[in-house]
This record gives C-alpha cells, sequence and structure tokens, in this order.
C-alpha cells in the first residue's frame, strides 16, 4: 500500500519537472511472474524505472539500506520501503543463496522482480559486465527476462551527485521478453549461466545504446579510485 501512495505522491512532480518518457512498456505482462533485468546508471533509476508500470516492482536491495541510524537511517528505509525495495545481504557465500531465495520467493508469490546485474551502479555511464545470480534466478524460477533499460540518468544524476540537473529527460526502454527455456535443468552449469547473462547484457547495450565493458563495475570502481589517488601524489 505504501508503494501506491509513494508512487501516487511522486508519481505527477516528477512529470511535471522532468517529463520522462518510455517506449516498450506494453512487453512487461499485466500479470504473472517476470524477471525485469535493468542497466543501473544512477540513484535516479529507483524513481524513474517503475513509473510506467501499472504494476509494481520489487527489487532486492542492500541491507545497509534499512539498518542506519537517525533521521538519515529513518528516511533511508522509509524511501526504499516506499519504492518497493526487499533488505538482503550481498556478502557473498551463504548470504548469496539467501538472496537468489528471496528473489525466487517474490517471483513465486507472481510479483515483478526487478534486479540490476552489473550489481552495483555504472562509475562511468558505461554497461559493465553481469553477475550471474539473474540468470540463475531466471532457470530456477522459469519466468520470463525483460530487459529494462535506463537512459540519461547519469547525464541527469551521475553517482555523487545529490540532487537532479534539470532539462534532461530521462527515459527507459523495455525490450521484448527473453526466453532462456532451451536451458531449463541447466542452472548449475556456469557456462550457461554466463551464456543467459551475456545474452541478457547484449539486449541491454542494444536498448541503451551504452559501450559494453568486459568486466564488473565494482572492479573498475576500485581501479578508478586507484588512479584518482595516484594522481593527487
Amino acid at each position: 500500500m505504501f508503494y501506491w501512495v509513494v508512487k501516487a505522491i511522486l508519481g505527477p512532480f516528477l512529470h511535471l519537472i522532468f517529463r520522462p518518457w518510455t517506449e516498450g512498456a506494453d512487453n512487461v505482462p499485466r500479470q504473472g511472474p517476470v524477471i525485469l533485468a535493468g542497466n543501473h546508471l544512477s540513484f535516479a533509476d529507483h524513481f524513474f524505472g517503475p513509473l510506467h508500470l501499472r504494476r509494481k516492482v520489487i527489487s532486492l536491495g542492500k541491507s545497509d539500506y534499512f539498518t542506519g541510524r537517525g533521521v538519515k537511517g529513518f528516511f533511508t528505509r522509509l524511501f526504499f520501503s516506499g519504492v518497493g525495495t526487499v533488505p538482503i545481504d550481498r556478502s557473498g557465500g551463504k548470504a548469496s543463496e539467501a538472496a537468489l531465495r528471496t528473489g525466487l520467493r517474490v517471483l513465486r508469490e507472481g510479483h515483478i522482480l526487478g534486479i540490476y546485474p552489473e550489481g552495483t551502479r555504472s562509475p562511468d555511464g558505461r554497461l559493465y559486465k553481469g553477475k550471474t545470480g539473474v540468470a540463475r534466478l531466471a532457470l530456477e524460477s522459469r519466468v520470463p527476462v525483460i530487459p529494462w533499460a535506463m537512459v540519461n540518468t547519469f547525464e541527469m544524476m551521475p553517482p555523487g551527485r545529490p540532487l537532479p540537473k534539470l532539462g534532461i529527460r530521462p527515459g527507459v526502454r523495455f525490450g521484448k521478453p527473453l526466453d532462456f527455456s532451451r536451458y531449463y535443468g541447466m542452472e548449475d552449469d556456469r557456462l550457461v549461466l554466463r551464456a543467459v547473462t551475456d545474452e541478457i547484457m547484449y539486449a541491454l547495450m542494444e536498448l541503451s545504446g551504452q559501450e559494453y565493458v568486459d568486466k564488473y563495475a565494482a572492479s573498475a570502481k576500485v581501479e578508478m579510485e586507484r588512479a584518482a589517488r595516484a594522481a593527487k601524489h
């Protein structure tokens, strides 16, 4: 209920100020489980990604968003609850398996699950290598995957910028559903998981127009931080 209250309050404001656009929203089924696999350019993706859909999008977010203290912690929890985020532990190992089970539960309940295969926001607006968790979810749940491409949100609100720039229209493109039924029953095969993930990332590259980089975004962030520190000395 809180999700729809937040959307009803923010939706008209976002439409008026930013004039967001969308393409292919009809590719998202009106009922039944589906995975939306998206690129992740900006904090603004949480606002504009689901804006034009009439169904609730549930996403998996790091548990840190829900454990903060004080006024900031309260409003952070309130925001992420309002945009349909379910807290998960992303520390790896058993936590990754628990996150997978949470995602499967969301899909079994017939919801839309939104996931960012890159695992974190792009540090420079390019599209980075996807993690294979999205493939495991798709094969174990046996539901379609719809590529979900954000456009212009990096230029509008890149990482580190507290407020969005005006005059830039954010957009979302929904691609045709991807069918991976030929791989059902092969979710323990690492090569299959990589092939499925790469197919999803290729579809996102085509939709978004981003340059693709064959490395993980988290690794790229570390390299950029090291280069920035070295440049200061």
